[in-house]
């Protein structure tokens, strides 16, 4: 039953678990630079994130701390000193107008930034797979349902609707929370067709049919036979949705409806640096460059694993090795 399942499976163009394993994925990504870099890169985000408290302390400042003797008020609160007040004490110096260290802000605002991503993102995968499993199989009404609530999300402006939803909401709702279910609940319907354009093929497939013809049920269906043939196409599909999950945090910070002060975001950071561009750029430029960072270590890694996830991709890169090699 497994050889006929992977060959169907391989013919209708689904992966299957079987197509690669987690040693093989791994073998392949370690033969792609690019996959190699951007992992690290993210690993060391994430474990600036997670010791950001840390960091603070071992760095001697308060995120939150004001220092007005580190801003030349007469020009406004520019950071004195060279590239934004970088010193011995505040290793990428100060923020315009407050003098708050833009270290810890940075590492603080990672931890936003991540948590709301990730938070979003698992939101997102969640919901479309089970509104796909359910459109593939369900009734015919509940398909139709299904079908046209996954259009109507896709037609909604997200950004418009986050900014409306977030002005209703009470204001000591937890903003971080907040983030993670609109961008969640608002963004789950490519993976809903995902999911539903691939339980469709699979269900089609020999060993999906001797299950439903051997008396399993739907929910057995969808959880013994479908889901780890799913597993392969929903973390390549997660992978592409962190980016997008963090650009949508900063976008809505960045527009003043995100994460309030103090609480530091890098989208809220280059929000507050607009009036800052010419006098101090460091400010800019910093939270800008990670935010470039670490969307394209995610892009760059998302297209690794699924490339790496995909056998024929695998055969096509080593065809194409051998004909380099030839030639």
């Amino acid at each position: 039953m497994t050889l006929i399942s992977e060959r169907s499976a391989s013919a209708a163009g689904v992966t299957t678990p079987a197509a690669g394993t987690a040693r093989q994925v791994r073998r392949r990504l370690r033969r792609r630079p690019g996959a190699l870099a951007a992992a690290v890169v993210l690993a060391l985000l994430v474990l600036v994130a997670l010791a950001a408290p840390l960091l603070a302390h071992l760095a001697g400042q308060d995120p939150n701390a004001y220092h007005d003797d580190l801003v030349d008020s007469a020009r406004g609160g520019v950071p004195l000193g060279s590239f934004g007040g970088v010193s011995g004490d505040h290793w990428l110096g100060v923020e315009p107008g407050t003098g708050r260290d833009l270290f810890t802000r940075l590492a603080y605002g990672a931890r936003i930034s991540l948590l709301v991503a990730i938070g979003a993102t698992t939101l997102q995968v969640l919901t479309g797979l089970v509104a796909g499993l359910a459109a593939a199989l369900g009734s015919r009404p509940v398909g139709l349902v299904i079908d046209w609530l996954t259009n109507v999300m896709l037609g909604l402006p997200a950004i418009v609707l986050g900014i409306a939803l977030t002005a209703v909401v009470p204001a000591d709702f937890p903003r971080p929370l907040l983030l993670v279910l609109i961008i969640g609940l608002l963004g789950w319907g490519q993976t809903a067709r995902m999911v539903r354009a691939q339980a469709l093929a699979l269900r089609g497939l020999d060993f999906v049919a001797a299950a439903r013809l051997s008396g399993s049920g739907r929910l057995r269906v969808a959880r013994r036979e479908l889901l780890p043939s799913l597993a392969a196409p929903l973390i390549t599909f997660a992978a592409i949705l962190l980016p997008i999950s963090i650009v949508a945090e900063a976008s809505l910070s960045f527009l003043g409806v995100g994460v309030k002060p103090p609480t530091p975001s890098w989208g809220q950071m280059l929000s507050s640096a607009q009036t800052w561009f010419r006098a101090d750029p460091m400010y800019v430029l910093l939270p800008a460059g990670l935010l470039f960072v670490t969307t394209l270590a995610f892009t760059v890694l998302g297209d690794a694993v699924r490339s790496a996830l995909d056998p024929r991709e695998e055969s096509r890169l080593r065809i194409g090795s051998r004909k380099e090699r030839r030639a």
